[in-house]
């Protein structure tokens, strides 16, 4: 499994079961997403957070990362280099969609983003 993605590191599986995964991931600040987005305020891009997920959830469900229909996503909070979060990842086959909420690992009623969206399997 790749555990490095442009500089975010995967640091733990927290939780791993059937179709449902949570995912402790390291935003270091020498990843290349910061790389010209902002230079004087560096956050993590929207469409970076969404590659995270649609390849992550790729490698842990299967599923392409064609995404055909974006049902909901809503981004509430910048992520900074250092930034170290809670990727919950949940995978509806009969729908087929998913679901996923970045949070901050320490606190994680900080919701950075969260999202549904139509995913097919490979």
């Amino acid at each position: 499994m790749e555990k490095d993605l442009h500089g975010i590191v995967i640091e733990e599986e927290v939780l791993k079961e059937n179709q449902h995964v949570i995912l402790k991931l390291n935003i270091k600040e020498e990843s290349d997403f910061f790389d010209g987005h902002f230079p004087e305020f560096k956050l993590l891009p929207a469409v970076a957070q969404f590659e995270i997920v649609t390849r992550l959830a790729g490698i842990y469900f299967g599923t392409k990362r064609f995404v055909p229909n974006i049902r909901r996503i809503k981004f509430s909070s910048p992520i900074l280099p250092g930034t170290v979060a809670l990727l919950e990842m949940k995978y509806d086959r009969a729908k087929p969609a998913l679901t996923y909420t970045i949070s901050d690992f320490t606190l994680q009623k900080m919701v950075y983003s969260t999202g549904t969206f139509e995913v097919h399997e490979a």
